[in-house]
């Protein structure tokens, strides 16, 4: 079995094949090893955002490592682009695996066409579960806005939202998508006493309940009325460009905040806008953006009822390096149980065989 292994800036190809060693321990492996766009850390989040805007298309791989996929069974990347035409070119690939959660640097419709599974990780997931609630309170409860204003040389008392602030535990947060970060942040929640209310449709009640989750399904429209604060956690995709538009932000409470450390793309940018600079609702926190940096005069940066940070919520210390090590177990997990939950186009894995 031939498997290539493609590293980068941050992860590298010799830990990548270090892991990957332990894949089907009982199959004789042939590990093919790259390194790919090897820059500063600075440089590659340039490749970073191109991949992230643009698709797979944005970059290429090296010849050598198109050269390797010809004949090749697997395919083992972090960020490294998987385009339809290096696909085409892959006659025998079986599957991919992607040390991360997003997948814009992989063609999915794509593979699917090939029948090509695609296994992803949520590697930063707590990380980034952890630093939504942290949004929800620093939005909530004006701790951002008071700290800037102590820096100001301000001892500000009175905010956009003084008229609504309340505890989260007498708040009900609605969860769009109950996916692997959206659940972790369900647990929190409720490990914290605070109702949890979600529109999810390819949960059910009885998954919810196997996993002992106190959580009301809702519709999407009961969602965005009902909740006090709503935190995105669906996945970006063609489908879902703009799903949060200005139809869905009128239905919500001029009290309740909208949380966002998932992807920019899901919400429309001027309708956000709109709804905050009208005060249609009563604040949001945002990790994510359509551009980044943040182009300066963006109107975001002019309003006083949203809090703003600089797409940090996953970036911790060990978030990047235990990936590798957290992919080859799921797919281990695949391959020995045939759990589905980390492939992203399921319907590749009917009649699946390695």
């Amino acid at each position: 079995m031939k498997i290539v292994v493609v590293g980068d800036t941050l992860v590298s190809s010799d830990y990548m094949e270090e892991q990957v060693k332990r894949l089907l321990p009982d199959r004789d492996k042939e590990i093919i090893k790259f390194d790919w766009e090897v820059t500063t850390r600075e440089e590659f989040q340039e490749v970073i955002l191109a991949l992230e805007k643009n698709g797979p298309e944005a970059k290429e791989l090296t010849p050598e490592i198109l050269n390797e996929l010809v004949d090749a069974d697997m395919l083992i990347v972090h960020f490294a682009p998987v385009s339809r035409e290096t696909l085409s070119k892959a006659k025998n690939l079986k599957l991919i695996g992607t040390c991360r959660g997003g997948v814009e640097h992989i063609d999915i419709k794509a593979a699917t066409d090939y029948n090509v599974p695609v296994l992803h990780v949520i590697r930063n997931a707590e990380p980034v579960a952890e630093f939504t609630l942290g949004l929800m309170y620093s939005e909530c409860r004006n701790i951002t806005r008071s700290h800037v204003s102590i820096i100001n040389g301000e001892w500000r008392k009175n905010f956009p939202n003084s008229k609504f602030v309340t505890t989260l535990s007498e708040m009900k947060v609605g969860l769009l998508g109950l996916g692997y970060i959206g659940k972790i942040v369900a647990k929190k929640l409720l490990g914290l006493g605070i109702k949890v209310i979600a529109h999810d449709p390819y949960i059910t009640e009885k998954d919810l309940e196997k996993e002992g989750l106190e959580i009301k399904l809702v519709t999407l429209t009961e969602l965005f009325k009902e909740s006090d604060i709503l935190s995105l956690h669906i996945r970006l995709t063609e489908e879902t460009k703009n799903f949060v538009n200005l139809e869905l932000l009128s239905l919500m409470k001029e009290s309740s905040y909208l949380i966002n450390t998932a992807r920019a793309g899901i919400l429309d940018e001027k309708a956000i806008i709109q709804v905050l600079t009208e005060k249609k609702i009563a604040g949001a926190a945002m990790d994510v953006f359509w551009e980044e940096p943040i182009p300066a005069g963006h109107p975001f940066l002019k309003l006083d009822n949203v809090t703003l940070t600089t797409h940090i919520a996953g970036d911790t210390v060990d978030a990047i390096p235990k990936a590798p090590k957290l992919l080859v177990n799921e797919m281990n997990d695949f391959f020995d149980n045939g759990k589905l939950d980390m492939i992203v186009n399921r319907s590749t894995t009917i009649g699946f065989k390695m």
